[in-house]
């Protein structure tokens, strides 16, 4: 043969390729929980392909599933921000309505406007598992809210009471339903329907991160239980009461305190208002524990601020009612629940704050590429 058609062959540490450099083109076959068993680059099954956001967090395909509830819950906040400005009920021939002034609208926009803002990024497929997780603790949190307001509007006259509804101070003796409570009721229903959808949908959604918020879990999770245990506490006394009355015999001067009769507290309700606050209360403190444990650190994010905004919302509530009534005062626990609201607000940003450390994703050749000799 030839010289000029011979191919030289020669062996070099831990093997050659045809031109000559040591490990250049070496193939290796794929070890179990490489490239090959884990996806492409090291990612989570069923990330091939899918975009790395900057922090190391990689979102695979976003169901269809996932989508629907994002469509859910932005129709729960659009309905739910409508149903602000029309009447609510009619008790007593008295039209009451959530949106008495600029203030009190703005006070009963909080949870919708927040239902809006994560139903549209989830049903564009933007981080999925913080809207999943929004809409599963507000779906949770609106069962019992779904049927306490039932109650509110059929079944309150059966037994007359002292109640405060929308900063009115009124008898429950004959109650007529407005369309605000309609499209309450259809807003907390889409709401509920977005939370079963958003539990289906959370296991076939991949999204996952470097893990940086777990060194905060443990902080984040007792931080979150103690203030939803003081907020399932406020919520068990009414938020603005009526004060008690000093009467002062004009004969004797003795001075007497009449107790007026207030709003019933969240457990002193009948029939299905008394399950609805029981309900409400345990999915209150069971969304508080669950909700810091969720990964990747974003979905925590996202549970975090369905708490939130319930705890924030029902604070600002309160504190509207006794602005708005001067037959009310504001309570220590309606204060308490603001405090608190506030307090998971500051929960909620520690864990979004807690970007994760951008980590290059190792592809084939870094893991198991050769070396080369010089």
């Amino acid at each position: 043969m030839p010289a000029r058609d011979r191919v030289p062959t020669r062996s070099g540490k831990g093997g050659a390729s045809a031109s000559g450099r040591p490990g250049a083109a070496r193939e290796t076959a794929p070890r179990p929980g490489g490239p090959a068993a884990s996806g492409a680059g090291g990612r989570p099954p069923g990330t091939a392909g899918a975009p790395a956001v900057p922090g190391g967090l990689v979102v695979g395909t976003v169901p269809l599933l996932a989508r629907v509830a994002g469509v859910l819950l932005l129709l729960a906040g659009l309905v739910g921000a409508v149903a602000v400005f029309p009447t609510y009920l009619v008790i007593g021939g008295q039209a009451i309505g959530p949106a008495t002034g600029p203030v009190s609208a703005l006070v009963a926009l909080v949870a919708p406007l927040a239902a809006v803002a994560v139903g549209a990024g989830l049903a564009l497929g933007r981080v999925p598992r913080l809207g999943l997780a929004y809409a599963s603790v507000s779906g949770a949190l609106a069962v019992g809210r779904l049927l306490i307001e039932v109650h509110q509007g059929r079944g309150s006259t059966n037994r007359a009471a002292v109640d405060v509804l929308a900063g009115e101070r009124v008898v429950t003796s004959s109650v007529d339903v407005g369309a605000g409570w309609v499209l309450g009721v259809v807003a907390l229903v889409l709401t509920v329907l977005a939370g079963l959808t958003s539990l289906v949908a959370w296991g076939r959604t991949v999204m996952e991160d470097g893990g940086s918020l777990d060194p905060l879990r443990p902080l984040l999770a007792g931080a979150s239980v103690l203030l939803g245990v003081g907020a399932v506490l406020c919520l068990a006394l009414p938020a603005a009461d009526v004060p008690d009355r000093v009467e002062v015999d004009p004969a004797t001067g003795l001075e007497t305190v009449v107790t007026a009769q207030g709003p019933p507290g969240l457990l002193e309700r009948p029939g299905l208002a008394l399950l609805g606050g029981l309900l409400l209360a345990g999915a209150l403190l069971l969304c508080a524990v669950i909700a810091p444990s969720l990964r990747p650190r974003l979905g925590a994010v996202g549970g975090l601020l369905g708490v939130a905004v319930f705890v924030l919302a029902a604070g600002l509530g309160g504190l509207r009612d006794a602005l708005h009534s001067p037959d009310l005062d504001w309570t220590v626990t309606g204060a308490g629940l603001l405090v608190l609201g506030l307090g998971l607000v500051a929960v909620t940003v520690l864990a979004w704050r807690a970007h994760a450390v951008a980590t290059p994703v190792a592809t084939g050749a870094e893991r198991f590429g050769s070396t080369t000799e010089d």
